[in-house]
């Protein structure tokens, strides 16, 4: 029986594979059949991750990816690829007034220019087969509307978002398809790390048609769609995955 959502006989690389989205990401598509190569800075972590896939030949790389050296060590490492799901990322809640050119820099280089960077080299290496899916985890907020202190990561997604329609276009001749995921409030870790209070995220859930938070599964769902063949015609899209929170 066809699936056009089957991964099998495809290699996908995923970053920020350690935990969140990307853990997620990395155990569903191992579960229809991908080939994983996964990439986090925390050892631990990234084997913990890796011992949750299916069954395959997949590999881990460690990797600090906010070093270019180190972006260079993880491709020299992969051979051939037929996806690749940019996970990595981080949350810097600050007001406007307290941006400094210091936290602005920080962020860029993990939200933006470190997925920008490692995609750009896999094709100057022609690393990325035809017909490869490249997806970004974006977020709502710098396209859909942002929240208050988060500033500078609106920005990050927004400037994410740009470049993945310019790129769209660029590799279309490849038929490389260039998408990105846009979730809202996912429940990971971030939500238990204490920026956040409970009372808070009662008072924000309600703000969602579906009264709930995302799970990383959800958003792995999605990703599953773009990378696969059910996809073969979607690229240069923002794909909106809200509970129906920018209904509002």
């Amino acid at each position: 029986m066809n699936n056009p959502f089957t991964l099998e006989n495809k290699t996908i690389l995923v970053t920020g594979a350690s935990s969140g989205i990307g853990r997620a990401v990395s155990i569903e598509c191992s579960k229809m059949g991908a080939t994983l190569i996964v990439t986090g800075r925390n050892e631990q972590r990234l084997e913990e991750t890796y011992n949750q896939l299916n069954n395959g030949a997949h590999r881990k790389i460690v990797a600090d990816l906010r070093y270019e050296e180190q972006i260079e060590e993880l491709i020299s490492e992969i051979n051939e690829l037929n996806g690749i799901v940019h996970c990595a990322g981080i949350v810097e809640t600050v007001p406007f007034q307290f941006v400094t050119s210091l936290k602005l820099k920080e962020i860029f280089e993990i939200n933006f220019f470190s997925p920008v960077l490692i995609t750009q080299k896999l094709i100057k290496y022609k690393k990325l087969k035809k017909q490869s899916s490249i997806v970004f985890i974006s977020s709502t907020a710098g396209i859909y509307g942002s929240n208050v202190a988060n500033s500078m990561y609106s920005a990050t997604k927004g400037a994410l978002n740009g470049i993945m329609k310019g790129m769209a276009l660029d590799l279309a001749p490849q038929s490389i398809r260039v998408n990105s995921v846009c979730p809202a409030m996912v429940d990971t870790n971030i939500l238990s790390d204490g920026r956040i209070t409970e009372e808070q995220l009662k008072e924000d859930v309600k703000k969602y048609p579906l009264k709930r938070y995302g799970r990383p599964e959800e958003v792995a769902y999605a990703v599953i769609y773009l990378l696969s063949d059910a996809s073969v015609w979607v690229t240069g899209t923002n794909l909106l995955i809200d509970g129906g929170r920018t209904l509002i």
